[in-house]
């Protein structure tokens, strides 16, 4: 299959002395081609001839053609400068669309590396949990029935025992199945919607890391969140959650604030803004880790876009900006986009 790699490579001049050496053949042969033209023309006397031919028809000004045909040569040539002109422009445009289309492509590819690494990982770690725990919590279970199963009837207190152990066991299986819901499904955003399911992200990531974090959804109306697509909602509370734990790895912050709100200006829209006040990074040399880069796809799945502020000390400020479903649907998809 032929590339445009492939294409360009074939295609492209050989270089900056290639068209120089190009060019000055291209001078010689007209040079040579006008002073061969001239010594025929001298030879032959084609002006005077020319003139003879011409004068019979002196009524329709036949004689004038000479200049007016030196007019319409210096016009195609100024014609073909003009063109030349817009081919170097045209050609820095390709070329500055295949750099930026290699770029997103070396991007995607490792955006695609790292989720299937990430996706290997939870796996593994689902496997380990539910070899570790789920299994021995059945096989307790297991030794507790067949206990109670073969247990003498008059030994009330080994039968009460036993069923209590069985009971935390069943208990703890109920957990850590609800634990791994929750990691792949956040229940709460179906349960109690996307304000109260902020809040208890918040809540439960400051008594875990001991870090105070602000959440203010004040700005964005109970109407307009419930009238939020599944898409929109999801990305909203997974950025969120690893904003916060991006707080918790690396910032070595001691507040968060969390802001939530419906704006006007530059489109009608949602934003969310995650500013901590921890030591900050210097955003041109960061590396994006897969969190930031699946933040910046989620974002582009719903039509909108992810930005990162920071400076060394000055913490970091993370700003989703998406707009409304009835707006995003008016809109052309960038897939489609490009497909056009």
């Amino acid at each position: 299959m032929l590339r445009t790699s492939d294409l360009t490579a074939r295609d492209a001049p050989a270089g900056r002395g290639g068209r120089a050496s190009r060019w000055r053949r291209d001078v010689a042969l007209v040079a040579a081609l006008t002073l061969v033209s001239y010594l025929l023309a001298s030879a032959f006397e084609l002006q005077e001839a020319l003139g003879r031919a011409l004068a019979r028809f002196e009524r329709w000004q036949v004689d004038e053609l000479p200049f007016a045909l030196l007019v319409l040569a210096g016009g195609l040539v100024w014609y073909a400068f003009r063109r030349r002109r817009e081919s170097v422009v045209q050609l820095a445009l390709r070329e500055q669309a295949e750099a930026r289309v290699a770029e997103l492509l070396a991007r995607n590819r490792e955006l695609a590396q790292q989720l299937i690494a990430l996706q290997e990982s939870e796996r593994l770690a689902l496997a380990r949990e539910l070899h570790d725990e789920f299994a021995q919590g059945c096989s307790a279970v297991r030794v507790e029935t067949a206990y109670l199963l073969h247990c003498a009837a008059d030994d009330h207190a080994g039968l009460c025992a036993s069923a209590q152990r069985a009971d935390a066991a069943a208990q703890s299986l109920y957990r850590l199945v609800r634990d791994m819901l929750r990691r792949l499904r956040p229940a709460d955003l179906d349960a109690l919607g996307l304000a109260a399911a902020l809040e208890a992200l918040c809540e439960g990531w400051r008594q875990r890391t001991g870090i105070a974090c602000d959440l203010d959804t004040g700005r964005a109306p109970e109407a307009v969140l419930q009238g939020l697509d599944d898409a929109t909602t999801i990305a909203i509370y997974r950025i969120t959650q690893e904003a916060l734990t991006n707080v918790a790895r690396h910032a070595d912050a001691t507040r968060v604030r969390v802001m939530l709100a419906v704006v006007a200006a530059p489109a009608r829209g949602l934003e969310l803004e995650i500013q901590d006040d921890g030591h900050g990074m210097d955003t041109r040399v960061a590396r994006r880790g897969l969190g930031l880069l699946g933040a910046t796809e989620r974002a582009a799945m719903i039509g909108g876009s992810f930005e990162i502020g920071s400076a060394p000390g000055a913490g970091v400020r993370l700003v989703l900006r998406a707009p409304l479903p009835a707006a995003r649907a008016g809109a052309v998809s960038p897939v489609a986009a490009v497909a056009a």
